[in-house]
């Protein structure tokens, strides 16, 4: 019987706070050293929903709450290690200490005006980008920049 290849099923989190969003600096490959969003592999038997509140976690110290589904994300070339789909959410903090933890080794409150002149991990920029447009459309925030 032929090996069947599936892809790998991650998520991550466009946590927003008045006119910044978390960033973590990742502490290992890929893009060791780059700025990206929280998130990672789901876990055998853990929902979407609970990855990333447990990413979050992990990697800002943050509790969040999960609002909408930004989108999701699937193009085949989006990982370095292989075919991964995300499914990216927009969250609020409600709780915790920004500190970086477990694959982070910094963690920000970056404003959305400095994060598309910084190079980011991943499509991170493609999923801010989006998220911005939403939050925008949704007039949660009040931005008159283009995204």
């Amino acid at each position: 019987m032929p090996e069947i290849k599936h892809p790998l099923l991650t998520v991550d989190t466009v946590v927003t706070n008045n006119e910044s969003i978390v960033l973590i600096k990742r502490k290992n490959d890929p893009y060791q050293g780059s700025w990206a969003l929280p998130g990672g592999f789901v876990e055998y038997g853990e929902t979407v929903e609970d990855a990333a509140l447990r990413e979050t976690l992990e990697e800002t110290g943050l509790l969040i709450n999960l609002k909408d589904i930004v989108g999701v994300y699937s193009d085949i070339n989006r990982d370095p290690r292989g075919h991964t789909v995300s499914i990216c959410f927009h969250a609020h903090p409600i709780g915790g200490n920004l500190t970086p933890s477990t694959d982070a080794l910094e963690v920000a409150y970056i404003t959305f005006d400095e994060i598309f002149s910084m190079e980011l991990a991943f499509d991170h920029k493609k999923i801010i980008h989006d998220a911005l447009n939403i939050l925008k459309k949704s007039k949660i925030i009040q931005n008159d920049s283009s995204y």
